[in-house]
């Protein structure tokens, strides 16, 4: 038995570059973990199947699931013969812009390394990650990064700083692809550069002055309680408060637990999800 957490990410920024001739796009953000985890276990069978088990009755268990997926491709990649029963306990909300999918995808990735002995370097399970999404290498490495191309090129920078994170998940979904046909990439000056350099220097102000998400206005835009959210999180007193990926979850940065307190309690009148954690990085 092996025991794996993985970690929800949130997007400190999402610069869209250009669209790409492969029809992604070329983008360039800064993303970091929160203390918001899912916890997943993995075991060996004596067949050759892989089951997934979890309460969460909107969590798929079958080849729909990304930890599925992982584990099927490191059976075929690495020649593995048995089985194995993957738990899934979901704390993180889904489809939510917190990546939860792709980090339990990342947990298998380094669950079933270390649950058959591989001793795979954490580059070549990244690597080998892409193959199934853009956000799984950042959540297979689970800490603070740069990440180029269409999200799976990997650099991995010195946590940003300390800092408490409120999380808001309004009940809505929201389509990425649909968030994505409407972008003008381009259009806005990237801001990555600007936090990589604050992030490297440990200068939080700097951090939340660049911060800044280019889906947030086409999400706003079709999603009018996304917008909602992000001032009334600004209004309670939240240093910064952004979208995470193409969205629904808003969240919001400061540095004092006095502060994180009062904002979440004030969150929690106008939205069933909230969650005050740690920034990991």
């Amino acid at each position: 038995m092996h025991y794996e957490t993985a970690p929800a990410k949130i997007n400190l920024t999402l610069d869209t570059l250009f669209k790409r001739e492969d029809n992604y796009h070329e983008v360039s953000m800064v993303m970091t973990t929160v203390d918001l985890n899912d916890q997943l276990s993995f075991e060996k069978r004596s067949d050759d199947k892989i089951i997934i088990e979890t309460e969460n009755q909107y969590v798929p268990n079958d080849r729909k699931n990304l930890a599925y997926q992982a584990a099927a491709l490191m059976m075929e990649t690495y020649n593995i013969k048995t089985g194995v029963n993957i738990v899934i306990d979901k704390n993180i909300p889904i489809a939510a812009g917190l990546a939860g999918g792709s980090s339990d995808a990342a947990a298998t990735f380094r669950g079933m390394n270390k649950l058959y002995g591989l001793e795979r370097p954490l580059d070549e399970l990244a690597d080998l990650s892409a193959q199934l999404g853009s956000d799984i290498p950042f959540c297979v490495y689970g800490r603070t990064a740069l990440c180029t191309g269409r999200g799976e090129e990997v650099k991995l920078l010195p946590k940003p700083t300390n800092a408490w994170v409120i999380l808001a998940k309004p009940s809505i979904g929201v389509s990425t692809k649909t968030i994505y046909s409407h972008l003008e990439p381009g259009k806005h000056e990237p801001a990555s550069g600007k936090v990589v350099e604050a992030a490297l220097a440990g200068d939080y102000d700097g951090v939340i002055r660049h911060m800044k998400n280019d889906l947030e206005e086409v999400t706003v835009r079709h999603y009018p309680e996304v917008k909602k959210l992000i001032q009334n999180m600004e209004a309670s007193g939240a240093d910064k408060a952004m979208m995470s990926g193409s969205g629904p979850t808003v969240f919001g940065l400061v540095q004092k637990e006095r502060q994180a307190i009062h904002v979440y309690n004030s969150m929690r009148g106008c939205c069933n999800e909230v969650y005050r954690v740690r920034l990991l990085g």
